[in-house]
This record gives C-alpha cells, sequence and structure tokens, in this order.
C-alpha cells in the first residue's frame, strides 16, 4: 500500500492541511516557549534580578521539555500520533495562559509555570514531525519535515515583534496572547487523522488504508488492504528496545545535546544580552532580536533543501561547523562596533542561519533514524536528552559570567568570550557527531530504514503480536 504513497510526485489538498497543521503548531509551540526571553528583558530592572535567579527561569522549561519529550513521544507511539498531538497544544497553550497570572517579583511562579510549558512544548515537537513523515512520500520527507520547522524563527519573530511594541508595564499581555494556540486544537480535530502507519503497526489494516485513502485523496477500494509486509508485524513498543540501536542513539542525542545547548543558551540570553551589552531599552532589544529571526529562517528553508541536496550527514557537519565558529566569533566581539553598528548583534545574526536554520535537520532526522515502531519514542528520548540543553545552555552561560551577578547595564562583563566559546563547543560537536557517525537516510523510504535498522539487532525484547 505504502508503494503507491511513495510514487506520488506531488501532495495532494489533504496532504497539504496535515502540513499546514502542524507548521503552525510549530510556529506556536515556539512562540510560547521563547516568550519567556522577551519577558525577562522587561523584568531584569524592575525585579533585580541575578543571573542565577534568571537562568532558574529559563531552565526550567528545560526541565519540563526533558520530562515532556520522553513521556509523550512514548505516549504516541502507545496509543497514536494524533491524541498526543492534541494533547500537548492543549498543554502548552494553558501554561502560558496562566503566566499572565505571574505576580510582581514572583520569579519563582514563573519558573514552576514555564516548567509545564517546557513539557507540552517538548512532546509536540516529538509527535508533529514523525506524523507529517509518516504521511509523505520519500522524495519529499526530507524537504517537508525541514519545511515544518522553518516556522520556527517566526514564532521567536512574532514574541519579538509584540515585544517591541508593548509597554514596559504590560509585559503580561504577552503571555495572554500565549493562550491562542488551543484554538489549534479544532484544526487537528478536523484536518488530521491517525497516521496510517501507526495504524498497520496495530494491526488496524481497513483503517490504515481509509487514513491513507483519505491523504492521497482516492477511494479506499483504489488501494490493496495492507499486511504485515507493509509496515512490519503488529507490536507492542518497549521502550528498552531504544538501547539496541546504539547508532541511532549516538547520533539523535547527542546531534540534539549539541545543537539544543548552543541555541537554546543563545536565544533565550540574547534580548537580555542586549539590554545589558548595548546599553539598549527592552524593545529594541526585541527589535533587534528579529534580524536574527530572518536570518534563522533563511536557513531552515536552505537547510530544508540541503539536507536532499547534500545528504544529512554533510548539512549536520556544516551546522555544526558554521554555527560553532561564528557563536565563539560573537563572543569575541562583544564590545566591537562594525561602521557604529554592533559587531556582536551582526555575527550572531549570521550564526542563526546555521544554528537556527539547523533544525531544519536535527528534528526530522531524529526522528528518520528509528525504526518506525519506535519513531515518537526514539525522537522523544532524543530530544529529552537533547533537553539537558535547554538548563546546561543557559545556566552555563550564567555560571561563567557570575551567578550572583546583578542583570545591570553597568556591570562590566569580561567572562563573555568564554560563555560563547562554551555555547560555540557544544556545536561544533553536534557537527562531528552527524558527519562522522551520522547514518544516511537520504532517498530512503521509511520502510527501506525499517530494513536497514532491524538487519543486525533482533526484536528481542518487542513484544510481536499475532495478526
Amino acid at each position: 500500500m505504502f508503494e503507491e504513497l511513495d510514487r506520488r510526485t506531488s501532495l495532494s489538498h489533504n496532504q497539504l492541511k496535515i502540513l499546514i497543521a502542524a507548521i503552525i503548531g510549530d510556529a506556536l509551540e515556539f512562540f510560547d516557549y521563547f516568550l519567556i526571553g522577551f519577558v525577562l528583558a522587561f523584568l531584569i530592572g524592575p525585579w533585580k534580578l541575578t543571573f542565577g535567579q534568571s537562568a532558574t527561569v529559563l531552565m526550567s522549561s528545560g526541565i519540563g521539555a526533558i520530562i515532556g519529550a520522553f513521556a509523550w513521544g512514548w505516549l504516541a507511539d502507545r496509543i497514536g500520533r494524533r491524541v498526543v498531538f492534541i494533547g500537548t497544544v492543549l498543554n502548552f497553550s494553558i501554561a502560558t495562559g496562566l503566566l499572565y497570572f505571574t505576580p510582581d517579583n514572583g520569579w519563582i511562579y514563573l519558573a514552576v509555570m514555564r516548567f509545564f510549558v517546557g513539557t507540552g512544548v517538548g512532546g509536540l515537537y516529538c509527535v508533529d514531525l514523525p506524523l507529517v513523515q509518516e504521511f509523505m512520500p520519500s522524495s519529499k520527507r526530507g524537504w517537508v519535515g525541514g519545511l515544518v520547522t522553518c516556522v520556527i524563527p517566526l514564532g521567536v519573530g512574532l514574541g519579538a515583534v509584540l515585544g517591541a511594541f508593548v509597554g514596559s508595564d504590560q509585559w503580561r499581555l504577552l503571555f495572554a496572547v500565549g493562550v491562542l494556540p488551543a484554538i489549534l486544537v479544532l484544526l487537528i480535530r478536523l484536518w488530521v487523522p491517525e497516521s496510517p502507519r501507526w495504524l498497520c503497526r496495530q494491526g488496524r489494516y481497513e483503517d490504515a488504508r481509509n487514513s491513507l485513502a483519505w491523504a492521497l485523496q482516492v477511494p479506499p477500494s483504489s488501494l490493496p488492504l495492507p499486511t504485515a509486509a507493509d509496515a512490519g508485524p503488529p507490536v507492542t513498543s518497549n521502550w528498552l528496545d531504544l538501547f539496541k540501536y546504539p547508532r541511532s542513539l549516538l547520533v539523535s542525542w547527542l546531534g540534539n545535546a549539541g545543537a539544543q545547548t548552543g541555541v537554546y543558551g543563545i536565544t533565550l540570553w540574547a534580548p537580555s544580552l542586549f539590554v545589558l551589552l548595548l546599553k539598549v531599552t527592552p524593545q529594541k532589544a526585541a527589535k533587534m532580536m528579529i534580524l536574527l529571526t530572518v536570518f534563522g529562517f533563511i536557513g531552515r528553508i536552505s537547510f530544508s533543501f540541503l539536507a536532499e541536496w547534500i545528504g544529512r550527514r554533510n548539512a549536520g557537519g556544516l551546522l555544526g561547523l558554521g554555527a560553532g565558529l561564528l557563536t565563539i566569533l560573537a563572543g569575541i566581539n562583544y564590545d566591537t562596533e562594525l561602521m557604529g553598528v554592533s559587531a556582536f548583534w551582526l555575527i550572531l545574526a549570521v550564526a542563526f542561519f546555521f544554528a537556527d536554520g539547523g533544525f531544519a535537520l536535527v528534528g526530522p532526522y531524529a526522528a528518520e533514524v528509528w525504526p518506525s515502531h519506535l519513531r515518537t519514542s526514539g525522537m522523544g528520548s532524543a530530544y529529552g536528552f537533547g533537553g539537558i540543553g535547554k538548563i546546561i545552555g543557559p545556566v552555563g552561560l550564567a555560571l561563567i559570567v557570575g551567578s550572583n551577578n546583578y542583570l545591570k547595564p553597568d556591570v562590566p562583563l569580561p567572562q563573555i568570550p568564554l560563555a560563547f566559546l562554551y555555547l560555540g563547543c557544544w556545536f561544533l560537536m553536534a557537527g562531528i557527531v552527524y558527519f562522522f557517525f551520522g547514518l544516511e537516510t537520504k532517498g530512503k523510504s521509511i520502510e527501506d530504514i525499517d530494513r536497514d535498522l532491524n538487519a543486525a539487532p533482533a526484536l528481542s525484547t518487542t513484544q510481536v503480536r499475532q495478526a
């Protein structure tokens, strides 16, 4: 049955609906996630926050994302992609809306609620990409997977635009806007069916055929009824099976850890660092972030095509090398100007082409290197392990600069070059892992990848059910 899907050279109207729902979901979830970076720029003065307190607020969502990625990813393999998609959207949007009620000087409340935002964001990212990939032909899987992530900078950019125009005492309105993604649940219920490949794995062959027929906009009777040969025998996923694929673990876990540590360390701190280092207002800092998001958006589009053009391994190596070297260069030039313009700001913008743009590869590739019965569990584990970067990125910078230092524009910060060397080395590590240890999935169908991955390890702990 899936051979018919792979023969398609264009996407149907219904496949585009699935793609659009995932695109909107990713944009809005990361709008919610990165709002805190803009809000913090408003609070550092009035609340007299230290680097340590601010880092606690920033890293709390990272802790939540680790738990959410593991838990929601495992659930998506057990109970289905669609219901988990809906659950994660409600999770992060409601938690963001509750941040509207943050009391004055309530940085602990911020940290607690950001934990719950993180659980939803970590989960959605690990289910929507595999769901989209399982509806797409092999020839478009890399490009489409990258396209889903392309809009994430637009979510950050939306936060930058709103942050640039709200008053200094109106930052709570940003969180009120953050509840709007809950409306996306209606689109998911109307547009997104359950994955046909997941249904096949459950032995629900008639439902799988109906799902794929809807996506391809053909009568179900025109497709052959799938069998175990189409997507493998029905199985019950066992989380311990992840450790039977050591190369998949190495590439997806360390690749995510390196990329997330670098990009979250920069993105969450950047608005506040612009205020501190460049002596600008929070509104001006938000406007400066727009340039970074533009470069990130262009980078994501570029890496979506690069993944198909030069392959996943080469694209991953390029991501790590470009982002790592430019991040280090930005830190060295944190107090330098080029024709009256901050070199720190300009170099960071170019670095975002690789650092943020490379996530058009990081997410989709982390799903591709796992077999079908472990796809969301594997991607969730990778994103969850990489979520350590959401903690050690912002906290690492705070510890290097001095966690007890107050966030004040008149405090000298000579440790900035060392802090950005720290973040840049994480990018370089990710590039090395992708280039030297990556599994090349370019041009392979999901079934081909499954056969390659299962050629060596046996499904000893996986329970194979009789259809």
